[in-house]
């Protein structure tokens, strides 16, 4: 599954921080990292798989200082095969004017029509005011996952954080690993926009968990076993995508997208690019 590491308000030189793997099937359609025609401040893959809903993405950015990433709740036994594509909510988000508690408190009664996610979302148009929240329509009961009725308030404070495919920061292998790995990068980092490549490095790690620190998820061992690796790699389904988003203060950023198949790397881009001013904001670039 999918694997996100973010850093947010904890670097001098970077609000946000964001390392992130995406799993899927080698075979579903995806259109990769761009533009979008229809949203063109909009900068983001697309999932282009036949769905319920609107194509949606699992990660993306806007010129005005919008950021989401979204990843599934792994929990097999309640999964819904009439549910709503999830990644409509990240693109819902990119696309729309609300700030990230007002989009939770507007949509809240919609969450139930998707199966189990994780949605991160981010506003860095007014920096003085910036903000991140985490929003999940499940929650833990000791070891179970069920549906989550009420949405409180899940500003997140300056942090290093690590989210796979429970709740955020659940202490998977991968998130703990990874998320070491990546708070040593991050304070590597000279805030210069250089040096994708440790990132992009430490997110191709495919050393799996031992069988002691599996988490039980409702699929087979073997499986959970492949799945373990921050880089996933199976005949048919693994690792697609390895995304880095760095934003300064100063409204410049560069987003980087690595692709690959089951042969591997099929594709590398680099976006930079200065956050413009969205209406109402007091972001000045």
């Amino acid at each position: 599954m999918c694997l996100i590491l973010f850093a947010w308000k904890s670097h001098p030189d970077y609000p946000l921080v964001v390392a992130a793997n995406r799993d899927e099937f080698y075979e579903r359609d995806t259109e990769q990292m761009n533009w979008w025609a229809d949203h063109p401040h909009v900068l983001a893959g697309k999932d282009k798989a036949d769905v319920l809903g609107s194509p949606g993405t699992w990660l993306g950015f806007s010129k005005t200082g919008r950021f989401a990433a979204l990843t599934n709740v792994r929990a097999p036994s309640e999964k819904k095969p009439d549910a709503r594509t999830r990644g409509e909510l990240s693109s819902m988000y990119l696309t729309g004017k609300d700030r990230p508690n007002e989009f939770i408190q507007s949509n809240a009664k919609r969450f139930q029509q998707y199966n189990g996610f994780n949605l991160l979302m981010a506003d860095l148009s007014d920096p003085a005011n910036a903000e991140m929240h985490w929003v999940s329509n499940r929650l833990m009961m000791g070891q179970n996952i069920r549906p989550r009725k009420i949405f409180p308030e899940q500003a997140l404070n300056p942090g290093v954080y690590g989210l796979s495919n429970a709740m955020l920061d659940t202490p998977w292998p991968k998130v703990n690993h990874r998320v070491a790995a990546f708070a040593q990068t991050l304070a590597m980092d000279s805030g210069q926009l250089k040096n994708a490549d440790h990132y992009l490095k430490l997110l191709a790690d495919t050393h799996e968990a031992s069988d002691h620190e599996l988490p039980s998820t409702g699929v087979s061992k073997d499986w959970e076993k492949a799945l373990s690796p921050a880089f996933i790699k199976t005949p048919a389904y693994g690792t697609r995508s390895s995304t880095v988003l760095r934003v300064r203060k100063d409204g410049t950023f560069e987003m980087v997208e690595r692709r690959f198949d089951a042969n591997g790397t099929i594709g590398h881009d680099v976006v930079t690019g200065a956050l413009t001013a969205a209406p109402g904001s007091n972001l000045a670039v």
